[in-house]
């Protein structure tokens, strides 16, 4: 039976740059992680691809998702649902393999409650004039829907404590670094070293 895979859940204010580090992350060559692409209601932005970026549904399609239990984790954010499918990430998971998830926070705090063993890691903006100034130039969103996001945003900050580890996102080369640093820490934490060691020694001890 395949070691069961290592759950990394990345999280953060909506505007704070969770996509423009995850897709980063992922051509770097050192990462073998297997993305689970989330699933949401809202319309595809410039540039995003349906089954690349999201999976791109109705909101009748996405209520019937959870109420047949197939949503790991779903929330609802400016109007539009957002969520995780759950067979692939159990799937993937089962067969050894590390899964990344790229979340809302209130989202987040659900896959927490399920599968307390993962990795979460927030990720934060400078400061709130920067993610203003980042919602702004995203050019998607009018004013009302850009207030909106920071006031949900100042408190998601707040939440952070909920978290494993705090990502300041200035430049991108860092974010990704220091995601890269997290995952090689948490393979050497002895809860998850000991099992496959001790079974290695066998009758040796």
């Amino acid at each position: 039976m395949a070691k069961r895979g290592m759950l990394i859940v990345l999280s953060g204010p909506s505007g704070v740059g969770k996509g423009t580090v995850r897709k980063a992350l992922f051509e770097d060559p050192e990462v073998d992680f297997n993305y689970s692409i989330s699933m949401t209601t809202r319309n595809p932005r410039e540039g995003e691809k349906n089954g690349v970026d999201y999976y791109f549904v109705s909101k009748e399609q996405f209520e019937e998702n959870i109420k047949n239990g197939e949503m790991l984790e779903y929330a609802k954010y400016v109007d539009n649902y957002y969520g995780t499918p759950l067979n692939y990430v159990n799937e993937q998971l089962n067969a050894g393999h590390d899964v990344f998830l790229e979340i809302e926070v209130n989202g987040a705090l659900q896959v927490r409650a399920n599968c307390p063993d993962g990795v979460f890691i927030f990720l934060t903006p400078p400061d709130i004039k920067e993610l203003r100034s980042r919602l702004v130039g995203r050019g998607t969103d009018d004013l009302e829907v850009i207030n909106k996001r920071i006031q949900k945003a100042s408190k998601e900050i707040r939440m952070m404590q909920n978290y494993d580890y705090a990502i300041v996102n200035d430049k991108i080369k860092n974010a990704v670094e220091q995601i890269k640093d997290i995952v090689k820490s948490e393979r050497l934490k002895v809860n998850r070293v000991m099992p496959d060691y001790l079974d290695s020694l066998g009758d040796e001890i």
